[in-house]
């Protein structure tokens, strides 16, 4: 039987239900982070297409972003997710398309980020009855797995209050990505042991709902084949230590797969089938937005030098080529074919029904 969502922001028990339904149905959702109305869209587009949920994240830079860099990084990176989540909210039910909106690693030091914006979801709960956000994600996988958890604990107790989860990260996702750069990395940081998902499920399963970002080898970005070793069984055993003493079913835990840009096929059907019920991708689709962009510029070069004057004449306006709004929908379009097959490819194409 097909899981039908309503067009709007998943929140709550629905947003439980829905990874519950990627688990049992062995699909998984494109987590897209987005940095402006252009991306949202593409991503929206996408998922009306597939006839299924989507993901759509900010990171702290995608929010400075999407408010516009000409604010102070701080303030703008809260001003830019809470006009972000009201973008979003409201067009979705334009596109007819059911969102879980999220936002992206965020170390220590964006703490105060997060902290902004859940006192904005707390005062759009108290109007509403419902938050700005379906989920926020926690980085802390620099400190130690006991200052992780505790800190991790305590905003998801709070996040629980208003209908919200929380994301966390056990062991690092290589790569570079908004400005953090792990390319250098201990090649064991890479790798989550299962004691640390069972450690975490421990702390926070009580608390509310929450998703585990382990490392299984991920990295940021795109690299040449063989560089990147994934060990996908990693997610295998943890949900088995995890059933084993507390049960659940064969899959208790929701997993999130960072760094799914440049994965084969066969790479993201594992994970996948071991509980990955989110995969994030950027690197790709920032190409596939990039891409038709660039092939419009250089085929159209000659009309791109003045306003006025081209091959059919000097005095012939330029203004239908230079105008954003052919070329930007190019990158749209791109970027909504990139995302389409994401969906593809993580088994959620046509999973949700019509």
């Amino acid at each position: 039987m097909a899981f039908k969502l309503e067009p709007g922001i998943v929140t709550g028990t629905a947003l439980t239900d829905l990874y519950d339904y990627c688990q049992e149905h062995t699909c998984a959702l494109p987590a897209v982070n987005v940095i402006g109305s252009h991306s949202a869209n593409a991503a929206l587009a996408a998922a009306r297409e597939a006839k299924a949920p989507v993901i759509v994240q900010l990171s702290n830079g995608g929010a400075h972003f999407f408010g516009g860099k000409f604010l102070d990084k701080g303030a703008g990176g809260v001003a830019g997710a809470v006009a972000a989540a009201h973008y979003v909210r409201s067009i979705a039910e334009a596109y007819g398309v059911a969102v879980v909106l999220h936002t992206d690693h965020a170390a220590k030091k964006l703490i105060p980020w997060v902290e902004g914006m859940v006192e904005a979801g707390e005062a759009h709960f108290e109007q509403t009855g419902k938050p700005l956000y379906s989920s926020h994600m926690l980085d802390l996988s620099e400190e130690t797995l006991e200052e992780n958890l505790q800190i991790s604990a305590d905003m998801l107790t709070r996040l629980n209050k208003i209908d919200m989860g929380l994301e966390i990260e056990l062991g690092v996702t290589g790569g570079e990505e908004d400005g953090v750069d792990n390319s250098d990395l201990d090649d064991s940081k890479l790798y989550t042991q299962p004691s640390e998902v069972l450690a975490a499920y421990e702390k926070l399963n009580a608390l509310g709902s929450f998703s585990v970002a382990a490392s299984f080898g991920n990295t940021h970005g795109v690299y040449k084949p063989g560089n990147v070793q994934l060990r996908p069984s990693i997610l295998k055993n943890s949900q088995e230590a995890i059933a084993a003493k507390h049960g659940g079913g064969p899959k208790p835990l929701h997993f999130v797969f960072h760094g799914g840009s440049g994965s084969s096929p066969e790479e993201i059907a594992e994970a996948v089938s071991y509980g990955v019920v989110k995969m994030n991708i950027d690197t790709d689709t920032q190409w596939a937005f990039c891409r038709p962009i660039k092939t419009y510029m250089d085929d159209k070069d000659a009309y791109l030098k003045t306003q006025l004057g081209n091959p059919e004449g000097a005095d012939k306006p330029n203004k239908k080529h230079i105008d954003p709004r052919g070329w930007v929908h190019l990158g749209e379009k791109g970027m909504r074919d990139r995302l389409v097959q994401a969906f593809r490819d993580l088994g959620a194409f046509g999973k949700f029904g019509g």
